[in-house]
This record gives structure tokens, sequence and C-alpha cells, in this order.
């Protein structure tokens, strides 16, 4: 895992992944762009797309996650700028499904269909497979991150909310299962009225029901932030 990996290693996994990312076809074919060497171009794009992976995060730092930055790293996409890999930033990868408009089931179907698809590729290159583990899931380097892995969310408008305050929508969210962040990611801050709002939990429930929860907790704060406008006079 990255807080215990060698140079060596890193450059290893991002060579695989070389190797696996030529082999997706379809929709889930695209280019991988290494953080090494990269033109201004490039990089400017990828940030421009919300893409890019930074250095800098202090906790990072502390456990050892960013030695020999930016060596190793790098950003898989498809032609459609809808599937994402992350190689070597916290996890060794990061495999992300994204896109505009409320099509949850349609993001989820290409999740699955990459992560099949990428965990074919890896075996088929190196006979490895992903650290899945009876008990405990999936294994991360963050803890928090345990069981499915998975999250998923949704950038949503919440003026009503803000305006009660982040403190009252923390902790209706908590009650709701759920975690606002800033849509700058988890320890950027938050900024207007937009909100990331994904599931809570990654342990002790499957993909479906942590879906469900984020879809069903996203109705609710939508529903009430209508009444919560009418009351600030929005």
């Amino acid at each position: 895992l990255s807080p215990g990996i060698t140079k060596e290693q890193r450059v290893g996994v991002e060579n695989l992944m070389k190797k696996a990312f030529a082999n997706l076809k379809d929709d889930l074919a695209g280019s991988y762009f290494p953080l090494t060497g990269m033109k201004e171009d490039v990089r400017q794009q990828l940030v421009d797309d919300h893409f890019l992976f930074v250095s800098g995060d202090p906790n990072l730092k502390v456990a050892g996650m960013e030695r020999d930055w930016p060596e190793g790293r790098g950003i898989f996409h498809n032609k459609e700028k809808t599937f994402l890999t992350w190689v070597n930033e916290e996890d060794q990868l990061r495999i992300i499904s994204m896109q505009k408009g409320g099509d949850v089931k349609g993001v989820f179907a290409r999740l699955a269909t990459g992560i099949k698809a990428v965990g074919d590729s890896v075996k088929t290159e190196s006979g490895k497979e992903f650290m899945l583990d009876g008990k405990y899931g999936y294994i991360h380097s963050c803890p928090t991150n345990l069981g499915t892995g998975m999250r998923a969310s949704v950038h949503l408008d919440l003026p009503g909310w803000t305006k009660e305050g982040l403190k009252t929508l923390q902790a209706r969210c908590e009650e709701l299962h759920l975690q606002p962040r800033g849509t700058r990611g988890e320890s950027g801050g938050q900024t207007g009225v937009t909100y990331d709002i994904s599931n809570k939990h990654r342990l002790g429930y499957s993909e479906v029901q942590l879906i469900q929860k984020m879809i069903d907790g996203v109705n609710t704060l939508y529903k009430e932030d209508l009444e919560l406008k009418k009351k600030h006079g929005l």
C-alpha cells in the first residue's frame, strides 16, 4: 500500500497499468497521462475537467504517501471522460465513473463494467487480483474505505440548507447516513451553495444498498431544501 510502497514498486504498478489500460475496449478505451513530464496544456486540461489530483494534502504527507512525487503517478480516462482511473494516488488504483445529469444507474453500470474490465486486464498481464478480504472487504490505504471501498456522490445545490448553516446540514446528513463535502474534495473546504453529497458508510452494506441510501437521502435533502428556501424567502 502507498504508505510503505518503494519507488521501484510504485513504478512497477504504473508500468503494469499502462499495459492493462491498453487492453480496454469500446467505450472504456482511452489514454493514460503520467504526471511525470506532463505538458502544461495537458495538465491544464485535466485541471479544467476536475480530473487532476495534486500533492500537498497534509494527511497523505504525514502517512508517507507523497514520497518521490510525482513519479509513478498518473491518470487514465476514456474518450468521453466518463471513466477514469487514478494510479498511485492515495491507493494504487482508484476507479471512477462519472457524468453530468441524474442517471445514477448508468454511472453505476459503467463502474461495474469498468472495474471488471480493469481487474481482468490486470490479471491477464500479471496474474494478480484486487486485494479482497472475506471479512474486511477491499483493502485500502485508508481504513475508512474498508468494505466496498465505494463512494457514490452527486453535486447538489442546497441554498436553503446553506442558510440554516453547515453544522445543521451536517447533523441532518448524519441522520440520513450521508456525508456532505465541498465540491473541491475531502479537504478543499466549502464554497457557495453546491455540496458533494455521498454515502457515509463503506463497510457492512452492499454497493447497491449504499447507492440506494445516497439516492433516497439526496431526494430527501432536496425536498427539505425547497421548504427551507420558502422559509428564508429565497
